[in-house]
Parts: C-alpha cells; sequence; structure tokens
C-alpha cells in the first residue's frame, strides 16, 4: 500500500526473482520507452509516488522498484549488498518484463545503476534522467554527514553502534532531515513531514529493515564513485541523452555536479528547479512537465 497521501493509478505488482531473494516491482501502464524510477540510499520507491500520477496521466508506462534489502523486496540474511548488485537488479526487471527499450530514472544513490545500465546496454536505453544523484568525483560533490559517517571505513565500528540502537539511528536520521530542509518552502518542510519521513523511517522500522542493504551500500559509496570516475571516458563516449533534473537548494548534491555531468556528457540538458534534495516531492508537477518532454 502506498505511503503517498495523492492515489496512485492502477498497477500490476510483479516480484522478479534473484539469486537471493526477490526484487518488489510496481508496473504502471502506459505506452513508450517505460521510465524506470531507481531510489537511492535512505529511502524506497515510494519517493515517486507523487511524480508516478502524473506521468501515468501523460500515458507513459512507469515502472518502480525497490531494490533488494529495501522496502518491500526482500532482505535475505547474510547477502551481500553493493552497486553490481543493484546494476543487476534494474537489468533482471527490464529482462523478466520484457521491456525492449527503458529510461532509468535515477536518483541520490540510483544514479549509477541509470548511467551504468546505459553504458552497458545502450540499445534498450532511449534516454538516461538523473535527479541530485551522484555518479563520478565532481566538483561541489559532498556527502551529508549522515552518509559520511556510514561510508567512512575509519569510523565502521561506530556506524554498527549507532545502527544497533533504533533511538541513537533515529537521532542521526532527525539530524539529517533538518539540514536537508534548509532553503525549501513552507509546503515543502510540510510534504517533507508528512510524506517522506514515514517513507524512510517505515523503512528502517519494518522487520526485516534497510538498515543492513543501507549500511553496506553507504560503506561502499567513495569505491563506487572511484571506479565510476575510471569510466569517465566510456561515459564522454556515450551517445544516450542524458537529462538532469536538479533540486537547486541541495546542501550536498549541489547543482556544480549537474553542471560537470552535463559538461562530459555528449547529449546533456540541466533543468534546475527551486526544490532540495527530493525534487520529485518538492517539484513533482515541474518534473512531470519536464521528464516525458525530454524524452
Amino acid at each position: 500500500m502506498s505511503e503517498c497521501s495523492n492515489a496512485l493509478p492502477a498497477f500490476t505488482e510483479h516480484r522478479v526473482e534473484r539469486d537471493r531473494g526477490s526484487l518488489h516491482v510496481r508496473d504502471f501502464p502506459g505506452s513508450g520507452p517505460a521510465f524506470v524510477v531507481l531510489h537511492g540510499f535512505p529511502d524506497n520507491s515510494h519517493i515517486y509516488d507523487d511524480l508516478i500520477p502524473h506521468l501515468v496521466a501523460a500515458g507513459r508506462r512507469t515502472i518502480a522498484i525497490d531494490f533488494l534489502g529495501f522496502g518491500a523486496s526482500d532482505k535475505p540474511e547474510g547477502v551481500r549488498y553493493s552497486f553490481d548488485q543493484q546494476l543487476g537488479d534494474l537489468e533482471a526487471v527490464v529482462e523478466v518484463l520484457g521491456l525492449e527499450k527503458v529510461i532509468p530514472v535515477g536518483h541520490d544513490a540510483g544514479g549509477p545503476a541509470a548511467v551504468n545500465f546505459a553504458l552497458r546496454h545502450p540499445e534498450r536505453t532511449a534516454s538516461v534522467c538523473l535527479m541530485n544523484a551522484f555518479y563520478v568525483d565532481a566538483p561541489g560533490l559532498r556527502v551529508p554527514e549522515f552518509i559520511e559517517l556510514f561510508s567512512n571505513k575509519g569510523l565502521r565500528a561506530l556506524a554498527q553502534h549507532f545502527l544497533a540502537s533504533p533511538q541513537q539511528f533515529a537521532w542521526l536520521l532527525g539530524f539529517q532531515r533538518d539540514q536537508m530542509q534548509v532553503g525549501l518552502t513552507e509546503a515543502q518542510k510540510a510534504r517533507y513531514t508528512d510524506f517522506l519521513g514515514p517513507v524512510i523511517d517505515n523503512n528502517f522500522r519494518q522487520r526485516p529493515s534497510a538498515g543492513p542493504a543501507f549500511a553496506q551500500m553507504t560503506y561502499q559509496l567513495t569505491d563506487e564513485v572511484a571506479a565510476n570516475t575510471a569510466r569517465l571516458l566510456e561515459f564522454r563516449r556515450s551517445e544516450v541523452p542524458l537529462l538532469l533534473i536538479w533540486g537547486k537548494h541541495d546542501p550536498y548534491l549541489h547543482v556544480s555536479v549537474a553542471e560537470y555531468m552535463r559538461s562530459n556528457a555528449r547529449h546533456g540538458v540541466l533543468h534546475v528547479l527551486d526544490a532540495g534534495h527530493w525534487p520529485q516531492i518538492d517539484a513533482a508537477i515541474d518534473v512531470a512537465r519536464i521528464l516525458p518532454a525530454g524524452h
């Protein structure tokens, strides 16, 4: 059931099998290359629930994936989560659903899967969209303190201690939540509190929780950025169009990150919106206007 207060269009629920466990996938009907929306570290596919009704109203098929370990997807005990595994999740969904052409939409840590799918499968990628995502080591790239703690290999014991204490973990989330709302309008802050906060909280409160996947993925952040930076030449040569939709009030993934990505893309377009880190929530109507028009 959706945590979004807006009524969602009808969708088909799929369980896509992986080596360990299955993925929860929501398939909203429509035509054209399907938008396959990908979430980041602390949340799940419900971050797109404000955007999806607009895309479906425009007649576009939209596929929402919970990566393994997050949301309503399985959380197998002892599994090793990784950026390669998330790319494999995306590939499995495209294959099982028989999607001939897709538009991966990557937000936050969903960026690497979106871009690397396009580099690996250009013939199946109509274009790529990134929203306040990271990929390579770009000027202005700053990691939220909450993520910095869990990605710092020297602080692994401290990070595990926070993860083991629901109260302390909630305190960390609360600190980061305040930082993320700087520069937002009162309406955007209210939507953050009423909608986004519960999506993130439920991700960690459910049992089993997204905690193990979150901890493992954040721990690999710097290694993944380095690996993608080594792919920069391949990225520059790609003919797949890149659409960047960016919230200008993001205190971490600054607009300069998007500008750097655009400058390195052969076919790159950037739209900057009056939004924070989650433009698909803060400015859903604007994103819905840009996304289908750009593809």
